[in-house]
């Protein structure tokens, strides 16, 4: 498994690497098919000194991403924090794998670039690019659910079209059909 430690707005001391790699690189002994992991570490100027530093991983695991943060009033104790917020991800991941007898979902999300600004005042400011392959409505619950986010865009399987998946307010889920009109 190979990790990607960068820093944003911080420099990454031999200390903390040695200790990022002691406490993340254990990832892939419960989950043996991790292609990489990406750890993002950041400071960030916040009210509240116990959310001063933060630690951001993904991980990528033959297509199905898994992210966490973590959040700490020094970088040690943010590492601990995602570790145990990435731990409970995976089992999770593998409890619905073991659970359900199928493969994981792809979606692999790539670095977009900035956009050209909008003429009006609202602006496009990240483009993100991500592989689409197809999957059930499951497994795009699953990806999403993954993911932490509130909506999923996906190749419907069964219908062979884009869907978009969504979180409503009352914690169901929504799913957007595209029709041309």
């Amino acid at each position: 498994m190979e990790l990607q430690i960068t820093g944003k707005n911080i420099d990454i001391s031999p200390p903390l690497r040695r200790y990022i790699e002691r406490k993340l690189g254990k990832f892939d002994r419960h989950l043996p098919n991790i292609i990489e992991s990406k750890i993002e570490i950041f400071e960030e100027e916040t009210k509240s000194p116990q959310q001063h530093f933060g630690v951001q991983v993904t991980v990528d695991s033959n297509g199905t991403l898994l992210r966490g943060k973590g959040r700490g009033q020094d970088l040690f104790t943010a590492v601990d924090k995602v570790t145990e917020v990435m731990r409970r991800q995976i089992e999770h991941y593998k409890g619905k794998l073991y659970k359900k007898g199928r493969g994981s979902s792809p979606a692999k999300e790539e670095p977009g670039e900035e956009a050209e600004p909008a003429p009006s005042s609202r602006k496009v400011t990240k483009v993100k690019r991500f592989a689409i392959k197809p999957m059930s409505t499951s497994e795009a619950i699953d990806q999403m659910e993954l993911l932490g986010h509130d909506f999923f865009l996906f190749l419907n399987a069964e219908t062979e079209e884009i869907n978009l998946l969504y979180r409503r307010r009352d914690n169901d889920y929504g799913l957007i059909e595209p029709e041309l009109g």
